[in-house]
């Protein structure tokens, strides 16, 4: 058992429910596997499932546990600071296939 780090400017939804909620409400969490740490009073680049950067959100909250069911999961708490314009969600994206996705297929 240990804890995963995050990188600093990344916060990768998984269910596009939980990215609605956020953009619907200003408000909103994730759940994550693993024991992870989000850096709490940050703010970072949220991207959708499909790897599209969305938003800026800061985190204010982050609890890693191990559940009822024996598994490790970490809940992050987070608020919407703004969206990303259409120019700054291109470049994020770009961004973050070279740096943490990897390679973008060319269409």
């Amino acid at each position: 058992m240990g804890f995963q780090t995050e990188f600093n400017s990344v916060c990768k939804f998984k269910s596009e429910q939980e990215l609605y909620e956020l953009l619907e409400y200003g408000r909103g969490k994730m759940v994550k596997q693993g024991l992870r740490v989000f850096p709490t009073g940050q703010k970072v680049i949220a991207y959708t499932p499909d790897n599209v950067a969305i938003a800026i959100v800061k985190i204010v909250g982050c609890i890693a546990e191990i559940n009822f069911q024996n598994q490790e999961v970490t809940e992050v708490e987070m608020i919407l600071e703004r969206k990303l314009t259409e120019e700054e969600s291109r470049i994020q994206t770009k961004l973050a296939y070279e740096m943490f996705f990897g390679e973008q297929t060319k269409n």
